[in-house]
């Protein structure tokens, strides 16, 4: 996740794709972009993007298949924290049509089909690259308006 020199701080973090690693991810984010002191609102729209790709690569990526991985890169630069996070699932066979919103491939599990949307809304820059066969990883950045990220 080399994102240039200024990059002080960095955490990865892999687990099982289970469901119930998903409040681990968010909670372990949380804690890591702490030290930038985010507004509440700014470190809700953390824990709820991290909640929504973990999910989608658990649910999405692996099918729900607790033999598969999640991987997430977090890293501070100055005020931006960067998240990847990433699986080496299925991949997206359409990726446009998956950024629309309210598109589901999975109905069945009444998914409201608005993970990208609110990721892309509650962040800065927002990416997402995926090959089928192969698996997905979503960039994002977001920069955190605390006093004390200004004086880092």
């Amino acid at each position: 996740m080399s994102e240039g020199k200024t990059q002080h701080n960095f955490m990865t973090l892999e687990f099982a794709a289970k469901s119930e690693n998903e409040s681990f991810a968010r909670v372990a984010v949380a804690a890591f972009i702490s030290q930038l002191d985010p507004t509440m609102d700014e470190l809700s729209d953390l824990k709820t993007v991290v909640s929504e790709a973990v999910t989608n690569c658990i649910i999405h990526g692996y099918d729900s298949n607790p033999e598969g991985v999640v991987k997430i890169e977090a890293a501070i630069d100055g005020d931006m924290i960067i998240l990847v996070i990433e699986d080496n699932g299925h991949g997206i066979d359409d990726l446009e049509m998956a950024k629309q919103p309210l598109y589901t491939s999975k109905p069945e599990l009444e998914r409201s089909g608005m993970g990208f949307t609110i990721m892309e809304n509650f962040m800065d820059e927002f990416d997402v690259i995926s090959e089928p066969g192969t698996g997905t990883s979503i960039k994002m950045k977001k920069r955190i308006e605390s006093k004390k990220a200004l004086y880092n």
